[in-house]
């Protein structure tokens, strides 16, 4: 069991600076994300794209304000547990809440903060005869966990933005083969990146398919064969494979946090704007998935969310204890 003061589910650009405004008040936090790496969106979906409106920086690109917020929360040494969805919380009496994940890790935490921003992000899948008999560790997966898992084996990669590209670039020198199946001729990632997926297929280290979609999955108990088919002349072509990996985007969705008891108002969690805190005490929400009157879904916004939720959260756990702010140009960043 993991045992922690704030639990935080979500570890998007919010979720990380939360991170920081609750270490400044000497509280550990363990980030819990569905998503196999920090950043939320800003890494998923758009690593490379410039953000204006962050003060301080006239631009940044997502991915290095992600990694500024994560070495940002590094003196205050938090955990966090990637790859695993939240599927219950529970809270012992008038004691701490336990929450799990779908692979079973056990978080014990004080104060649960839900930072999912949309809410969990859950991926897209194609439809594809045979698909769902081949997942759960039997061939099909929707992200990528430990690379090292797919050494020496057959991959089918089927899609046409960063992520795909990415993962071929990384994997083509892992992996025994590898065909990239996209339905159009043009990719939508990073010019850099289609350009050292072209050379990848040229050079005979990739099999890059393009005109094509996935048509069927086939095999006895895990996955044997992939069929891809043209989009113009219909044509099917079978491809004997180990893996398949569909990255086509991800859908957000509330998903299990619907069932929690907490007022929900077209999808978003209704929040008390003094501190953040929801119907449940010791729960907040901070970030997008939150709203109330005037809500502006805008990362800066959710910065502030965290500090006002931070202070509410120390209280709530130190009654009666007064606490006076300092500043850090005061006190500086003290490491614990």
């Amino acid at each position: 069991m993991i045992s922690t003061d704030i639990a935080i589910i979500g570890a998007g650009p919010v979720g990380l600076f939360a991170i920081f405004e609750a270490g400044l008040l000497k509280m550990r936090c363990h980030l819990i994300d569905y998503l196999p790496q920090v950043g939320g969106q800003l890494s998923e979906i758009y690593p490379k794209k410039p953000i204006y409106d962050i003060p301080g920086y006239p631009s940044v690109l997502a991915q290095e304000l992600v990694d500024n917020l994560v070495e940002q929360a590094k003196p205050f040494h938090p955990g966090y547990t990637l790859g695993e969805r939240i599927e219950g919380l529970e809270k012992r009496g008038e004691g701490d809440f336990v929450l799990t994940t779908n692979m079973g890790t056990i978080i014990e935490a004080k104060v649960v903060v839900i930072a999912g921003g949309l809410g969990c992000f859950e991926p897209r899948k194609p439809v594809v005869s045979g698909l769902e008999q081949f997942e759960n560790g039997r061939g099909v997966n929707y992200m990528i966990l430990d690379p090292e898992q797919y050494r020496g084996q057959k991959m089918v990669i089927a899609g046409g933005g960063d992520s795909a590209l990415d993962w071929t670039i990384f994997l083509a020198d892992i992996v025994e083969e590898l065909t990239l199946v996209h339905r159009s001729e043009s990719f939508r990632g990073a010019p850099d990146s289609v350009a050292k997926v072209m050379q990848l297929a040229e050079s005979g280290k990739i099999n890059l398919v393009l005109n094509s979609n996935l048509g069927a999955v086939t095999g006895t108990g895990k996955l044997e064969n992939v069929e891809i088919v043209h989009n113009k002349t219909l044509e099917k072509t079978i491809v004997n494979a180990d893996h398949l990996i569909p990255l086509f985007g991800l859908s957000p969705k509330l998903g299990p946090i619907e069932q929690w008891n907490l007022n929900i108002n077209k999808s978003a969690i209704e929040v008390n704007t003094d501190d953040y805190s929801t119907n449940i005490p010791g729960i907040y929400a901070i970030g997008d998935i939150n709203t109330y009157t005037n809500k502006l879904k805008l990362i800066l916004c959710g910065f502030h969310e965290a500090a006002l939720m931070s202070h509410s959260a120390y209280q709530y756990m130190n009654p009666g204890i007064k606490y006076t702010m300092k500043y850090t140009t005061v006190n500086g960043v003290a490491e614990f």
